[in-house]
């Protein structure tokens, strides 16, 4: 059985046409990227100058070695625990996936802000951030975060400021610098394609997986915090 190949345009109209089309297949695959930069051109910081906030918000980003933080999700971790012993942040909502009894993201957060300075009463646990429009919607409409600031490595912080501006909660990014490796590659490409998904949250702003009901965890841990 002989398999036919598709047959390029003989005439220069066509492959003009055909030129025009990869363009314009192109042009459209980058305007959801070149939203994410232009929306959140003035809101990234760094440690040493985002606003003082009361609330920053950690993304999960993978348990590995018995359950314990990645190396990224540990750089992420690193830098709510510096912001909290410098005085910048108050709470810390830490956000992930415990979808399985045996994969619990927020609890190996927990811990590990623990052990390096933050006190267990000033963070609070977001089980259900399965991915990064859930954990905006959440941490708004959950567990009433308005303001924050979002802790993350630099090929996602744009995305995860733009979603959770679209998601009501007016947001700071600080992108974690790290070793630019495989994974921070492959993390940089793959945003490209979440960045499309992205746009369709912001616009169409589905629920997320799971939304549950009211948890004054946040507002708590900003009282004991007050005094």
């Amino acid at each position: 059985m002989r398999i036919r190949r598709p047959r390029l345009p003989r005439t220069r109209a066509g492959q003009r046409r055909l030129v025009q089309a990869v363009m314009s297949g192109c042009v459209l695959a980058l305007l959801p990227m070149t939203w994410l930069y232009v929306s959140t051109a003035d809101r990234l910081r760094t440690t040493a100058d985002v606003p003082r906030t009361e609330v920053a918000m950690v993304f999960g980003a993978g348990l590995w070695n018995a359950g314990q933080p990645s190396p990224y999700l540990a750089r992420r971790l690193d830098a709510a625990a510096g912001l909290y012993r410098a005085g910048r942040i108050e709470v810390v909502l830490v956000t992930g996936d415990n979808s399985r009894e045996d994969y619990d993201e927020p609890d190996a957060m927990r811990a590990y802000l623990t052990k390096h300075g933050v006190p267990d009463a000033r963070i609070v646990s977001d089980y259900a951030g399965f991915d990064t429009w859930d954990s905006c919607v959440r941490a708004r409409k959950i567990f009433g975060v308005d303001r924050a600031v979002l802790i993350s490595q630099g090929f996602h912080i744009r995305r995860a400021v733009a979603l959770c501006e679209a998601a009501g909660v007016d947001s700071y990014g600080v992108g974690v610098d790290d070793k630019h490796d495989v994974t921070w590659y492959y993390g940089g490409t793959r945003e490209v394609f979440a960045a499309g998904k992205a746009a369709l949250d912001a616009v169409f702003r589905p629920d997320p997986r799971f939304l549950g009901p009211k948890e004054p965890g946040v507002a708590e841990a900003l009282a004991g915090a007050r005094g």
